[in-house]
């Protein structure tokens, strides 16, 4: 016969169970997943749509081929030049990025826009609530000033 041996799940890992089935930390992953999607979207945009489209404006300029040679041969691209070990400053790859961050901000800046918006116009649409304690405070308040105004003023005595 073999007895069994009962194995306790430790209390962090419970507390971290519950840490991580809390509604703030699956609407934070589903946020990241989403951002990540974004940020691809975003690179397609800006490599394959704007960046062409700029190059274009300015003489058929390839951004991403920008680069400044340090210690090395130059090559035909980035890429290549990098392959043969050069030690290279990519411009151009610096500025897609600057150029993406500019695009991803803007756009949070107006999605945050927008959500207070909605917050501001669902707030004015709720009908005021007050709670147990604004109620009774309420009431003291109205009892207070019953009070004052029932209350008969002192008299005043002049001097002299």
């Amino acid at each position: 016969m073999s007895a069994t041996i009962q194995i306790r799940e430790p209390a962090w890992l419970r507390e971290f169970k519950a840490f991580l089935m809390r509604g703030s930390v699956v609407e934070l992953a589903v946020g990241l997943v989403v951002g990540a999607a974004f940020t691809t979207i975003v690179t397609s945009l800006v490599e394959d749509l704007i960046n062409p489209l700029i190059g274009l404006m300015v003489g058929g300029v390839d951004f991403s081929n920008i680069f400044l040679v340090l210690s090395g041969e130059r090559r035909a691209s980035l890429e290549a030049t990098r392959e043969a070990g050069a030690v290279v400053l990519a411009i151009g790859k610096f500025f897609n990025t600057i150029l993406k961050f500019v695009i991803v901000s803007f756009a949070i800046f107006w999605v945050v826009k927008a959500l207070a918006r909605l917050r501001l116009h669902e707030i004015g649409k709720a009908p005021p609530t007050t709670t147990p304690t604004e109620k009774l405070l309420a009431e003291i308040r109205d009892e207070l000033r019953a009070q004052r105004s029932s209350a008969s003023p002192p008299e005043l005595k002049a001097p002299g």
